[in-house]
C-alpha cells in the first residue's frame, strides 16, 4: 500500500505550474551546546535576517552573508532558552516548540506540539504569554501535533497537526483570529507525506512544507494554497536522500521572484546536518 501511495504521489507531482530554481545550500556548523534541531523558520522581508526555533525550546537569530544572493556564510547571536510566562523554562516534556511565525509588531508566536498550544513573546529573551489552547487540539497524539504555523496579512494565525488520524483523512486547518478560533479549511492529505512547516508568502498563498521518511533518508514536498484550501499546486518534490530532515520555511520576495528559504532539523545527530536549501519560484 505504501508504495502504490508513494506511486500515486509522484504520477500527480508532474502535474505542477511552479518552476523551481534550486539556488544553492549551506551547512549550518555550529559548536554551540543545545544547537541543532531546528523546527522553524521566519525570514526577513529582504531575505538578510533570520530567526529559528529548536524543537527543544530554544530560539536564535541571525544574518546571512550573500554572495550574488546565495547563502555563503551566516553571522548568528547565541541560542535563547524559551520561558514560560513566569519566566521559567519548559520541562522536556513541555518545551517541543516545532512551528514559528512573527507578525509585523515583532511579536512571536510559536506552536509546542506535544502541549497543543500557542504561545506569544514581545522579543527573543522575553517570557512567553499564557498558553492559547483549542479544545479540538487536545484528542490529537502528543507527537503528531502542531508541526506548522503561518502568519496570514490580516494577523489571523494558521496551525495544523503532523498527522490527520487516518490515511484518507484531510489535515485539519484551524484558525486564530481576532481571539477567537474556527476551522476554515482542510489541506488534502496526498501520499505518505506529513506536514512539517507552513508560511504565507507574499502572493498571500499558504505553503506547506512535508516530509516523508522511508528508513534511509528523507525526501520533502511543498505544496500551495490560497486561504480557503484551494487553488492546490504541487511545487517542489525533493529525492530520496536529496537533502536532510527539512522541517522549517520561509517564503519572502528577492525581487525577481519568490524565494524559498528551508532549515533542516538534525535530531541532534552527528551524522545528521543543519543545512539551509533555497529555491526561486520562476512563474
Amino acid at each position: 500500500m505504501r508504495l502504490f501511495l508513494s506511486l500515486i504521489a509522484l504520477l500527480w507531482a508532474s502535474f505542477t505550474s511552479a518552476e523551481p530554481l534550486l539556488l544553492g545550500t549551506y551547512v549550518w556548523d555550529r559548536d554551540e551546546k543545545g544547537s541543532g534541531g531546528f523546527s522553524g523558520l521566519e525570514v526577513s522581508a529582504d531575505g538578510m535576517d533570520f530567526t529559528a526555533i529548536t524543537d527543544r525550546g530554544s530560539i536564535v537569530t541571525g544574518r546571512f552573508i550573500r554572495t550574488d544572493g546565495v547563502i555563503t556564510g551566516i553571522d548568528a547571536g547565541p541560542l535563547t532558552g524559551l520561558t514560560d510566562s513566569i519566566g521559567s523554562r519548559f520541562r522536556r516534556d513541555r518545551n517541543d516548540s516545532e512551528g514559528l511565525a512573527i507578525a509585523p509588531d515583532g511579536t512571536i508566536i510559536i506552536s509546542f506540539e506535544r502541549t497543543h498550544s500557542l504561545r506569544m513573546l514581545e522579543a527573543v529573551g522575553a517570557p512567553t504569554s499564557r498558553a492559547i489552547l483549542h479544545p479540538d487540539h487536545a484528542e490529537i497524539a502528543p507527537n503528531a501535533s502542531l508541526e506548522a504555523l503561518a502568519i496570514g496579512p490580516d494577523g489571523a494565525l494558521y496551525t495544523l497537526p503532523e498527522r490527520s488520524g487516518r490515511a484518507g483523512w484531510p489535515f485539519p486547518v484551524t484558525r486564530l483570529k481576532d481571539g477567537v478560533w474556527d476551522q476554515p479549511f482542510d489541506i488534502p492529505r496526498r501520499g505518505p507525506f506529513l506536514p512539517v512547516g507552513a508560511d504565507i508568502g507574499p502572493d498571500g498563498r499558504l505553503y506547506l512544507l512535508e516530509r516523508d521518511f522511508l528508513g534511509i533518508g528523507f525526501r520533502n514536498r511543498i505544496r500551495r494554497f490560497d486561504l480557503t484550501g484551494g487553488a492546490e499546486e504541487h511545487i517542489i518534490q525533493t529525492g530520496l536522500g536529496d537533502f536532510d530532515n527539512l522541517e522549517g520555511i520561509a517564503v519572502w520576495h528577492d525581487g525577481t521572484g519568490l524565494r524559498l528559504t528551508l532549515i533542516s532539523d538534525n535530531n541532534f545527530q552527528p551524522f545528521q546536518e543543519t543545512l539551509f536549501v533555497e529555491y526561486q519560484l520562476t512563474d
